[in-house]
């Protein structure tokens, strides 16, 4: 497995993205499984976080007590597709400040092209965890890297659902440190950019556009 790869093998994590890859699985509970394994995710992005100490008085009596330290974390949604995992990450951290990335692939060349940034001021003072439910050839989490790369980032992480091993290596050449967390790596792309076995078009079967 790439070194800089983590696969989330949790048995509840895996369930669950079986049943959204099932071509049958309705958009509503596309939805609501995505956030739940968005959630699930968090929870394992976050296991590294720096913690201090403060003091805290229980019922019983006053105590030092771990506490996260520093600025709080960043999520940054790739769109659209992205904002499925959001909702989740959000559940379990609704203090987060939230950016957005709007990037398309172009057809043609499967080029990543942004067409919409809005991220936070301060981001050379957060940890951010970048969320695109697929990584395919990696040219949108690179761009999207490249972009929070100039703004300073203190750190970043990249989540997804499921990760295709072009899009792992291309990270891995442009990004080496950048560490990514996926809950399956799946076989290989297809002629036209698409995972193997996969689960289709995140985005469409989120949203239920196509």
């Amino acid at each position: 497995m790439p070194s800089n790869l983590t696969l989330v093998d949790h048995p509840l994590v895996q369930h669950k993205l079986s049943l959204m890859r099932d071509r049958q699985t309705p958009t509503g509970m596309f939805r609501q499984l995505m956030r739940e394994v968005g959630l699930l995710l968090g929870y394992e992005a976050t296991r590294d976080l720096s913690l201090g100490e403060s003091e805290i008085e229980t019922p019983l009596e006053r105590a030092r007590l771990p506490i996260l330290a520093g600025k709080k974390l960043c999520l940054v949604s790739i769109l659209r597709a992205g904002n499925g995992l959001l909702d989740g990450l959000l559940e379990l951290m609704p203090s987060a400040r939230v950016g957005h990335i709007g990037l398309y692939r172009d057809p043609a060349t499967l080029a990543a092209i942004e067409y919409y940034a809005k991220l936070p001021d301060d981001l050379p003072e957060r940890d951010v965890i970048l969320i695109d439910p697929m990584l395919a050839t990696g040219n949108s989490a690179v761009a999207a890297i490249a972009r929070l790369t100039e703004l300073h980032a203190r750190s970043i992480k990249f989540v997804c659902l499921v990760a295709a091993p072009e899009g792992v290596a291309h990270i891995a050449s442009t990004y080496p440190d950048i560490p990514i967390l996926a809950a399956a790596l799946d076989r290989c792309l297809n002629e036209h950019g698409y995972i193997l076995p996969g689960l289709g078009d995140a985005g469409d079967r989120l949203f239920g556009t196509k």
